[in-house]
């Protein structure tokens, strides 16, 4: 039935975070071969959000205009607040999923050249002068010659005038000596 979803739950009113063992809801859906998603009966959302980053599908939650009303389910329920707090932690959650590629974000496309870094001058480079490691370092942001190129650069002379804390490129550097 590809309508039948198996839902992990500890019955107790509430349940102890403890007890709830949500790594059970693999092995239902190991055992089960369906869905499966979660009956939560703990206090708070916390649990639920984290079933569903573990991947249930499903998130049964009881839910109370008055959490002090009689009756077992109450404590444990969810405020109308509260379940506008957890449907928003959910659908955050689900976009954080992504498609499970892994390869940069745009975001981090946008931001490489910021976050990486560059050789730069340590002190000032004369022109004509044969770079040496004391004369470079590395710094922020990374628009020049990666650090990855740290052993090409020693030894090279510098054809122009390199001011301290510039990038160095390679048009600025001859062949190695």
């Amino acid at each position: 039935n590809e309508r039948l979803i198996l839902l992990h739950c500890v019955t107790s009113y509430p349940a102890r975070f403890e007890d709830i063992n949500l790594r059970a809801m693999s092995t239902l859906e190991q055992a089960f071969q369906v869905p499966v998603g979660y009956s939560d009966h703990t206090q708070g959302i916390e649990a639920s959000l984290a079933a569903v980053a573990m991947g249930a599908r499903v998130i049964e939650k009881h839910f109370t205009l008055d959490r002090f009303m009689p009756g077992p389910d109450h404590l444990s329920s969810l405020e109308p607040d509260e379940l506008a707090q957890l449907m928003q932690g959910i659908r955050l959650i689900e976009s954080a999923f992504g498609n499970g590629i892994k390869a940069p974000s745009q975001v981090e496309e946008d931001i490489k050249v910021v976050a990486r870094k560059s050789i730069v001058a340590a002190k000032d480079i004369p022109a004509g002068a044969v770079i040496t490691e004391d004369m470079i370092t590395t710094k922020r942001p990374g628009s020049g010659i990666m650090p990855r190129y740290w052993d090409e650069v020693i030894g090279r002379q510098a054809t122009e005038s390199i001011p301290v804390d510039s990038l160095i490129h390679w048009g600025q550097i001859g062949e190695a000596r």
